[in-house]
Protein backbone atom coordinates (compact mmCIF):
# COMPACT_ATOMS: atom_id res chain seq x y z
CA UNK A 1 0.00 0.00 0.00
CA UNK A 2 1.32 3.40 -1.01
CA UNK A 3 0.56 6.28 1.34
CA UNK A 4 -0.06 9.49 -0.63
CA UNK A 5 2.30 12.40 -0.18
CA UNK A 6 1.04 15.96 0.07
CA UNK A 7 3.08 18.84 -1.40
CA UNK A 8 1.79 21.29 1.22
CA UNK A 9 3.97 19.52 3.79
CA UNK A 10 6.97 21.15 2.09
CA UNK A 11 5.51 24.65 1.97
CA UNK A 12 7.60 27.10 4.07
CA UNK A 13 4.51 28.33 5.92
CA UNK A 14 3.67 24.76 6.99
CA UNK A 15 7.25 23.71 7.74
CA UNK A 16 7.71 26.75 9.97
CA UNK A 17 5.11 25.31 12.35
CA UNK A 18 6.39 21.74 12.55
CA UNK A 19 8.16 22.44 15.85
CA UNK A 20 4.86 23.05 17.66
CA UNK A 21 3.45 20.31 19.84
CA UNK A 22 0.01 18.85 19.15
CA UNK A 23 -1.42 20.75 22.12
CA UNK A 24 0.03 24.02 20.84
CA UNK A 25 -1.34 23.45 17.35
CA UNK A 26 -4.79 22.64 18.73
CA UNK A 27 -4.76 25.81 20.85
CA UNK A 28 -3.67 27.94 17.89
CA UNK A 29 -6.30 26.33 15.66
CA UNK A 30 -9.03 27.15 18.19
CA UNK A 31 -7.76 30.67 18.92
CA UNK A 32 -7.34 31.69 15.26
CA UNK A 33 -10.29 30.24 13.32
CA UNK A 34 -9.56 32.51 10.34
CA UNK A 35 -6.16 30.85 9.83
CA UNK A 36 -5.89 27.53 7.99
CA UNK A 37 -2.23 26.70 8.51
CA UNK A 38 -2.63 25.08 11.93
CA UNK A 39 -5.15 22.52 10.70
CA UNK A 40 -2.95 21.91 7.65
CA UNK A 41 0.03 21.09 9.89
CA UNK A 42 -2.06 18.67 11.97
CA UNK A 43 -3.20 17.08 8.71
CA UNK A 44 0.36 16.72 7.40
CA UNK A 45 1.54 15.25 10.71
CA UNK A 46 -1.15 12.59 10.98
CA UNK A 47 -2.37 11.88 7.45
CA UNK A 48 -0.17 8.72 7.12
CA UNK A 49 -1.77 7.10 10.18
CA UNK A 50 -5.30 8.05 9.17
CA UNK A 51 -4.80 6.93 5.57
CA UNK A 52 -3.30 3.59 6.62
CA UNK A 53 -6.29 2.81 8.84
CA UNK A 54 -8.76 3.78 6.12
CA UNK A 55 -7.03 2.00 3.24
CA UNK A 56 -7.24 -1.31 5.07
CA UNK A 57 -11.01 -0.94 5.45
CA UNK A 58 -12.06 0.44 2.05
CA UNK A 59 -12.95 -1.73 -0.92
CA UNK A 60 -11.23 0.39 -3.55
CA UNK A 61 -8.57 3.13 -3.71
CA UNK A 62 -11.20 5.62 -4.91
CA UNK A 63 -13.43 4.87 -1.92
CA UNK A 64 -10.40 5.04 0.38
CA UNK A 65 -9.44 8.50 -0.90
CA UNK A 66 -13.01 9.76 -0.53
CA UNK A 67 -13.41 8.33 2.97
CA UNK A 68 -10.01 9.84 3.87
CA UNK A 69 -11.27 13.28 2.82
CA UNK A 70 -14.61 12.83 4.60
CA UNK A 71 -12.79 11.74 7.75
CA UNK A 72 -10.60 14.84 7.75
CA UNK A 73 -13.68 16.99 7.20
CA UNK A 74 -15.26 15.37 10.27
CA UNK A 75 -12.01 15.91 12.20
CA UNK A 76 -11.94 19.57 11.12
CA UNK A 77 -15.39 20.26 12.56
CA UNK A 78 -14.72 18.29 15.75
CA UNK A 79 -11.35 19.94 16.49
CA UNK A 80 -13.00 23.25 17.35
CA UNK A 81 -14.49 21.82 20.53
CA UNK A 82 -11.77 19.33 21.40
CA UNK A 83 -10.22 19.43 24.87
CA UNK A 84 -7.35 16.97 25.18
CA UNK A 85 -6.71 17.59 28.86
CA UNK A 86 -10.20 16.82 30.27
CA UNK A 87 -9.62 18.92 33.43
CA UNK A 88 -13.18 18.23 34.60
CA UNK A 89 -12.66 14.48 34.36
CA UNK A 90 -10.61 11.90 36.18
CA UNK A 91 -9.87 10.21 32.87
CA UNK A 92 -6.35 10.00 31.62
CA UNK A 93 -5.66 12.79 29.12
CA UNK A 94 -6.12 11.91 25.47
CA UNK A 95 -3.31 12.38 23.00
CA UNK A 96 -3.99 13.91 19.61
CA UNK A 97 -2.93 10.64 17.96
CA UNK A 98 -5.34 8.54 20.04
CA UNK A 99 -8.17 10.98 19.43
CA UNK A 100 -7.53 10.96 15.68
CA UNK A 101 -7.48 7.15 15.65
CA UNK A 102 -10.83 7.17 17.49
CA UNK A 103 -12.30 9.68 15.01
CA UNK A 104 -11.04 7.62 12.07
CA UNK A 105 -12.55 4.43 13.48
CA UNK A 106 -15.85 6.26 13.99
CA UNK A 107 -15.88 7.46 10.37
CA UNK A 108 -14.95 4.02 9.02
CA UNK A 109 -17.87 2.49 10.89
CA UNK A 110 -20.48 5.23 10.41
CA UNK A 111 -19.99 6.77 6.97
CA UNK A 112 -21.85 4.99 4.17
CA UNK A 113 -19.81 5.33 1.00
CA UNK A 114 -21.39 5.56 -2.46
CA UNK A 115 -20.28 3.15 -5.20
CA UNK A 116 -16.91 3.91 -6.74
CA UNK A 117 -18.44 5.12 -10.01
CA UNK A 118 -20.53 7.72 -8.15
CA UNK A 119 -17.52 9.35 -6.45
CA UNK A 120 -16.23 12.53 -8.11
CA UNK A 121 -13.60 13.40 -5.51
CA UNK A 122 -9.92 13.32 -6.46
CA UNK A 123 -7.30 13.35 -3.71
CA UNK A 124 -4.63 14.50 -6.16
CA UNK A 125 -6.76 17.44 -7.30
CA UNK A 126 -7.97 18.61 -3.89
CA UNK A 127 -6.16 17.93 -0.62
CA UNK A 128 -8.53 17.51 2.38
CA UNK A 129 -7.54 20.77 4.15
CA UNK A 130 -8.20 22.76 0.97
CA UNK A 131 -11.50 20.90 0.54
CA UNK A 132 -12.56 21.80 4.09
CA UNK A 133 -11.85 25.50 3.64
CA UNK A 134 -13.34 25.67 0.13
CA UNK A 135 -16.51 24.04 1.45
CA UNK A 136 -16.60 26.55 4.29
CA UNK A 137 -16.14 29.40 1.81
CA UNK A 138 -18.84 27.98 -0.48
CA UNK A 139 -21.30 28.12 2.40
CA UNK A 140 -20.74 31.88 2.55
CA UNK A 141 -21.57 32.52 -1.12
CA UNK A 142 -25.01 33.77 -2.23
CA UNK A 143 -27.11 30.67 -3.03
CA UNK A 144 -27.30 31.30 -6.79
CA UNK A 145 -23.52 31.72 -7.13
CA UNK A 146 -22.86 28.64 -4.99
CA UNK A 147 -25.22 26.59 -7.15
CA UNK A 148 -23.61 27.74 -10.41
CA UNK A 149 -20.09 27.03 -9.12
CA UNK A 150 -21.10 23.55 -7.93
CA UNK A 151 -22.85 22.67 -11.20
CA UNK A 152 -19.79 23.74 -13.15
CA UNK A 153 -17.08 22.24 -10.95
CA UNK A 154 -18.76 19.13 -9.52
CA UNK A 155 -20.95 18.07 -12.42
CA UNK A 156 -18.98 19.74 -15.24
CA UNK A 157 -22.15 21.14 -16.78
CA UNK A 158 -21.88 23.51 -19.74
CA UNK A 159 -23.03 27.12 -19.48
CA UNK A 160 -26.05 26.24 -21.63
CA UNK A 161 -27.09 23.35 -19.41
CA UNK A 162 -26.63 25.44 -16.25
CA UNK A 163 -28.77 28.23 -17.74
CA UNK A 164 -31.47 25.76 -18.78
CA UNK A 165 -31.60 24.29 -15.26
CA UNK A 166 -31.78 27.73 -13.65
CA UNK A 167 -34.48 28.88 -16.08
CA UNK A 168 -36.50 25.79 -15.20
CA UNK A 169 -36.16 26.86 -11.54
CA UNK A 170 -37.45 30.34 -12.35
CA UNK A 171 -34.11 32.19 -12.65
CA UNK A 172 -33.91 34.42 -15.74
CA UNK A 173 -30.26 33.78 -16.58
CA UNK A 174 -29.12 33.42 -20.19
CA UNK A 175 -26.29 31.04 -21.20
CA UNK A 176 -23.99 33.95 -22.03
CA UNK A 177 -24.46 35.31 -18.50
CA UNK A 178 -23.40 32.09 -16.76
CA UNK A 179 -19.69 32.72 -17.39
CA UNK A 180 -19.93 36.10 -15.63
CA UNK A 181 -21.70 34.54 -12.67
CA UNK A 182 -19.03 31.83 -12.53
CA UNK A 183 -16.20 34.36 -12.50
CA UNK A 184 -17.91 36.32 -9.75
CA UNK A 185 -18.42 33.08 -7.79
CA UNK A 186 -14.76 32.12 -8.13
CA UNK A 187 -13.66 35.63 -7.11
CA UNK A 188 -15.84 35.58 -3.99
CA UNK A 189 -14.77 32.02 -3.21
CA UNK A 190 -11.08 32.94 -3.23
CA UNK A 191 -11.79 36.08 -1.24
CA UNK A 192 -13.48 34.05 1.51
CA UNK A 193 -10.66 31.50 1.75
CA UNK A 194 -8.18 32.15 4.59
CA UNK A 195 -5.18 34.11 3.32
CA UNK A 196 -2.71 31.42 4.41
CA UNK A 197 -4.74 28.70 2.64
CA UNK A 198 -4.54 30.74 -0.58
CA UNK A 199 -0.79 31.07 -0.04
CA UNK A 200 -0.24 27.36 0.63
CA UNK A 201 -2.51 25.89 -2.03
CA UNK A 202 -3.01 28.53 -4.71
CA UNK A 203 0.50 29.90 -4.88
CA UNK A 204 1.83 33.44 -5.06
CA UNK A 205 -0.22 35.82 -7.15
CA UNK A 206 -3.03 33.39 -7.99
CA UNK A 207 -5.32 34.81 -5.33
CA UNK A 208 -5.50 38.02 -7.36
CA UNK A 209 -6.50 36.36 -10.66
Amino acid sequence: MQIPSFPEANHPLVKSLFHHSDDELLTLFQQYPDAGKYFTVIFCRYSPIVYTLIRHSARSPVQADYLFALTWRHIYYELGGLNLTHPESAEESLTMQNWLINMTAFCINEIKLPPTEAIHYSLEATSPPLWCYVEQALDQLPPILRLIVLMSQTFHWSDTRIAAYLQAEGEAIAPNEVANFLQEGYRMLEDKLPTDIRTIYLGEGLAQV
